[in-house]
């Protein structure tokens, strides 16, 4: 399966059906994301993913209509921030990251984190599944969450979230909720899979030495063959397509196995990780 993936993989969303690009371009902390994202449309991907609260909603947007791309070629995400929880304020939220995108739809909305409380994040939720019935979204799912805030979905009745985003690398592999996930066929996505450049570990670079390729590449091919979805980010452009280019070399079961036991649980965490929040 690995051997087949190509820079037009996609996979298929359970609930939606929607299909999203295997690979995606992240733009946290980007306050001038237009060109990176223009670039990554220039390498190749066909999938961004911003949220309300990294302000660049609109670039993103203006990058897809200046590409020439057609919109239904590009899939777009975004996130309801905290202080947008709530019933109300996310159906309020979603038509501003509408408006702000002057976007007919958008592809993937995400809950951004569980930080609100129970109550508010399941009338997050209900009001996302409503915005994805209304045609505003076409997907929907969450961010930071861990298996008891799915788990309440479920409790709840409510349909199941199509992603989960989390912070996923070889040293922080939150195996309880990837295999949580999977379980209940929930796509997971991973942010922060080259570990924010921190990639001077022996292993990875035995690994990136045996292939000719940079560390970077190895952990993203390592996300892509264990079946995530991962969102390098980058705003140089020389970066940005070297994290592209992963679809001629294959990590075979050994280096796969090496990179799966550097994980250090927790304490592997390099990011934001609410996963464990009330």
């Amino acid at each position: 399966m690995a051997s087949k993936l190509t820079l037009s993989t996609t996979i298929r969303l359970p609930q939606s059906g929607v299909e999203i690009p295997a690979l995606g371009f992240g733009v946290f902390e980007n306050d001038n994301a237009k060109p990176s994202v223009l670039e990554a449309f220039k390498a190749g991907y066909r999938h961004v993913d911003s949220a309300q609260y990294y302000h660049n909603e609109a670039q993103v947007a203006d990058a897809v209509r200046e590409s020439g791309l057609n919109r239904a070629d590009v899939f777009i995400t975004t996130k309801i921030m905290s202080r947008n929880h709530g019933y109300e304020q996310t159906k309020k939220g979603v038509d501003e990251s509408l408006a702000a995108m002057k976007f007919d739809y958008i592809d993937l909305f995400l809950i951004h984190d569980p930080l609100a409380g129970k109550e508010r994040r399941l009338a997050t939720w209900k009001a996302l599944l409503e915005a994805k019935a209304a045609g505003k979204v076409k997907a929907v799912g969450v961010s930071n969450y861990g298996v008891k805030h799915i788990q309440e979905i479920i409790d709840a009745g409510y349909e199941l979230p199509d992603i989960n985003q989390i912070e996923l690398h070889p040293f922080n592999q939150q195996k309880p909720i990837v295999n949580f996930c999977k379980e209940k066929n929930i796509v997971v996505q991973a942010f922060c899979p080259i570990i924010r450049g921190k990639t001077d570990h022996p292993v990875i670079q035995a690994i990136a030495a045996k292939h000719n390729r940079d560390a970077a590449q190895i952990l993203i091919r390592w996300s892509l063959q264990r079946g995530f979805i991962p969102l390098p980010k980058s705003a140089t452009p020389s970066r940005i397509h070297s994290n592209a280019k992963l679809y001629d070399f294959e990590l075979d079961a050994d280096d796969v196995q090496k990179l799966d036991d550097l994980d250090r649980g927790k304490a592997g965490a390099i990011s934001w990780n609410p996963v464990d929040a009330a």
